[in-house]
């Protein structure tokens, strides 16, 4: 009989931005994937080895260096949702809006067969994740929060010790740091933070040392 909330993640590093990929499972062989980047290979090979079921392709945004692998993962599991964010439905194939115009490595990734919008719940085989809206790295930006274990999967909205971008055209500096501050630091400190790129921290140890969101980064 499996755990009522146990939930298995394990994390890629993908591609040239070493952005990472998220296979999220339970203990019956359910999974979702969370962003698929370029060259996703051993992602989707150890999908398939593990003998794990696909149920849904999950965006925390849809820049290039998070969607890039998207259209290989649905050759290998074809006909599996593919969701985003409503406000970035139309990013994925659009080069200029997922950015990879600008990098000369044009990424026209499969339109989205589904939208989330903030507080919606999805269930993973009986577990309930929360999409939070994050907007501000991009607009569409989500998090992905599982109360139960205390799991944030946040994107490129917060790093260990620093925050997600905001110079791109679709980005929004002080957007970003009040999402972050209305939506990530009111989660327990003990919460999981698992960023797109770089090392897993906690929103104690942001809260408490992260030089980007001191009280004044509002104003």
């Amino acid at each position: 009989m499996q755990e009522p909330g146990a939930i298995n993640i394990e994390i890629f590093p993908l591609g040239d931005f070493q952005t990472n990929c998220f296979v999220v499972s339970r203990p019956s062989g359910v999974a979702w994937l969370v962003d698929v980047g370029q060259h996703p290979a051993e992602m989707l090979d150890h999908v398939e080895e593990a003998g794990l079921k696909v149920e849904k392709i999950i965006l925390t945004h849809a820049h290039a260096d998070h969607i890039a692998g998207v259209a290989e993962a649905l050759q290998r599991f074809p006909d599996t949702p593919l969701l985003i964010h409503e406000s970035e439905r139309d990013f994925p194939g659009d080069a200029s809006l997922n950015l990879s115009l600008y990098i000369s490595q044009p990424v026209v990734a499969p339109d989205p067969t589904g939208v989330l919008t903030h507080g919606q719940t999805l269930e993973l085989d009986g577990v309930s994740f929360e999409v939070r809206h994050t907007p501000g790295h991009s607009p569409g930006g989500i998090t992905l929060y599982q109360p139960d274990t205390a799991t944030a999967i946040v994107g490129d909205t917060l790093f260990a010790q620093s925050i997600g971008r905001f110079d791109f055209p679709t980005s929004d500096g002080p957007l970003l740091i009040k999402s972050i501050h209305e939506q990530l630091l009111t989660l327990p400190d003990d919460t999981r933070v698992l960023p797109g790129h770089g090392p897993e921290t906690t929103i104690g140890r942001e809260r408490a040392s992260n030089p980007y969101l001191r009280e004044t980064d509002l104003v």
